[in-house]
């Protein structure tokens, strides 16, 4: 299973970014392989406008099939949902015990996005 976690940091065991659009690092798992990669994300955390929407073009562009955050806005759930990866928000604390509770069967898919555009 692909995953990307958004983050504040780029290790395994940073804490989860809140921000979608705006969340400082992507945080790559490949649940399969074993594979880890952490990705900035300065270009859209400093986007003066669409950070959620090419955020979400990033995560597409890296193969994932879940996304783990803590909130996502309208927009980019939209260009998620089109691209077939599964939305997961709510989720806090630290990115590899988010990726270990996915894995485990305890984190649920959302069917639409949880806050307003241009949150935070």
């Amino acid at each position: 299973m692909k995953v990307v976690v958004t983050a504040q940091g780029r290790k395994a065991d940073s804490e989860i970014d809140e921000r979608f659009g705006r969340c400082g690092y992507l945080l790559f798992y490949d649940t399969d392989t074993g594979d880890f990669a952490a990705h900035e994300n300065s270009k859209n955390l400093n986007a003066a406008q669409g950070a959620g929407i090419q955020t979400a073009a990033a995560v597409s562009r890296l193969g994932a099939e879940y996304v783990i955050t803590g909130h996502c806005g309208p927009k980019a759930f939209a260009v998620l949902q089109s691209a077939n990866i599964k939305v997961i928000v709510g989720v806090t604390g630290k990115a590899d015990k988010a990726i270990a509770e996915l894995t485990a069967g305890k984190l649920r898919e959302v069917a639409q996005s949880d806050v307003d555009g241009h949150w935070k």
